[in-house]
């Protein structure tokens, strides 16, 4: 009678464990007043960039998802698996660097409608009375930012591990995902396309979970489980990529002098030699793969035979 005492015991300490490791972090408060969305790496880096010659006044007529992926089943059918709203996060990224005056475009029509509106309650009723309204001109823009969300890979890694032992035991499962966002600068007045860039940004998700199925008697059956699952947000993730990009459009337009520093001892700040060295780094790559895949498609040299060299018996 001791001895199945003890084998209860400690199947339910083990149990009690194994939950409290489970969910060692609580689930977040589902009654939690609304803040700003949190900040990233890159946002703070976006904040701290160095000071302009001259803002850049810049349009952004569409961001689209040019992926046309949806989310996997069961969860939907019907429902993208990026945000359709990527125009408005970059519009505010633009405007976050500090480099970049966005002027609106992507509801221009609406905003056509209200300057309609103005015009028609400041026109006086008497056809002889002068009229005086005062709205400025819109401001033109000199840069045309396009591009779009070109990629998202699901499933690029998976794996996990587990182990059970008499019934109980637990398991950890992970998933990483890709969204890659493509962003291009444009001069209006000749259509030269200026800058290009890439960024793809990795989405992280694991699930950790523990169980206990065992018969603790003939007719006694415990079974318990806890689990916690973390999921990073898909629309962050495309906003990280999409400041990532924005940051390494102005250190390209500081390498190819598109534009230029208001104080030119900034070009050594941290944040640009970190992103100029990252993109150097890159190109360095590219040349280096380049040159090895070049080589190893030449066909080896072939000795030809000397018609010179003969031999006698």
């Amino acid at each position: 009678m001791n001895l199945l005492f003890r084998i209860r015991a400690g199947v339910l300490l083990l149990a009690a464990l194994l939950a409290g490791c489970a969910t060692s972090q609580a689930p977040s408060n589902s009654v939690a007043n609304a803040q700003l969305t949190p900040a990233t790496k890159i946002t703070r880096d976006l904040l701290r960039l160095p000071e302009p010659k001259g803002k850049v006044v810049a349009a952004v007529y569409a961001f689209r998802d040019q992926t046309g992926q949806y989310k996997p089943s069961p969860d939907s059918s019907f429902s993208t698996a990026v945000t359709q709203g990527a125009a408005s996060l970059l519009v505010k990224a633009l405007k976050d660097s500090g480099w970049f005056t966005p002027v609106e475009r992507e509801n221009l029509q609406d905003l056509l409608t209200e300057r309609k509106i103005v015009r028609a309650l400041e026109t006086p009723q008497d056809k002889n009375a002068q009229a005086n309204i005062n709205l400025p001109p819109l401001m033109p823009a000199t840069v045309l930012i396009e591009g779009g969300i070109v990629a998202y890979e699901s499933n690029v890694r998976t794996g996990g591990a587990g182990a059970r032992y008499l019934g109980v035991g637990g398991k950890t499962q992970y998933r990483v995902d890709q969204v890659t966002v493509n962003l291009r600068s444009i001069d209006i007045r000749t259509g030269q396309i200026l800058n290009s860039v890439s960024t793809t940004k990795t989405i992280y998700s694991y699930e950790l979970s523990t169980g206990v199925f065992r018969f603790v008697n003939f007719k006694e059956l415990l079974e318990m489980e806890a689990g916690y699952t973390r999921n990073e947000p898909s629309q962050l993730c495309v906003r990280e990529a999409m400041e990532a990009a924005v940051v390494h459009l102005v250190v390209q337009g500081l390498k190819d002098k598109v534009w230029a520093l208001k104080n030119q001892a900034d070009k050594n700040s941290p944040i640009l030699q970190a992103y100029l060295k990252e993109s150097n780094e890159y190109l360095s790559q590219v040349e280096n793969d380049t040159h090895a895949s070049k080589t190893a498609s030449e066909p080896p040299a072939t000795v030809e035979p000397n018609p010179i060299a003969t031999t006698r018996e």
